[in-house]
């Protein structure tokens, strides 16, 4: 009886797994284009964004995103953050195409963290350096609307 429970058990372990909700993934022709985006690795340090001329169309240019907030820093005011497609709660790793991409968001006044999506407009900067010191994408002096 002892193996039958431990057998049930360790077979209900392998079936439960994170998972995210589709319905909560954001998707816009914006997220789109930010999601062109692809990645060479030029050695264990350094990885560059090579950036698609759809974006490249937007960059210096008013930008407008809605995304979940990822906090960097503690606080329940948020002038810096990364915003995503999912959730913070959401298992990134779960996805079809693994970990979303973010982009840096740089509020010009801060406002209340939020488990809720919130739509953010800025200037689209893109950045041609190492991508693992910065991040590639940045919407700078942003407001939420």
């Amino acid at each position: 009886m002892k193996k039958l429970i431990f057998i049930c058990l360790l077979f209900t372990g392998f079936a439960v797994k994170a998972q995210h909700d589709p319905n909560d993934q954001i998707m816009s022709a914006n997220w789109d284009v930010v999601g062109g985006v692809d990645f060479k690795i030029v050695k264990d340090t350094e990885m560059l964004a090579i950036f698609t001329p759809e974006i490249k169309k937007h960059a210096n240019k008013p930008f407008e995103l809605e995304g979940y907030m990822v906090p960097i820093k503690d606080g329940m005011k948020q002038t810096k953050f990364m915003l995503s497609t999912l959730p913070i709660n959401q298992c990134y790793f779960c996805g079809k195409n693994g970990v979303p991409i973010m982009v840096l968001v740089e509020l010009s006044e801060p406002i209340k963290f939020t488990y809720q999506t919130i739509v953010i407009k800025g200037v689209l900067k893109l950045n041609s350096g190492n991508t693992m010191d910065n991040p590639p994408i940045v919407l700078t002096n942003a407001k939420s609307i």
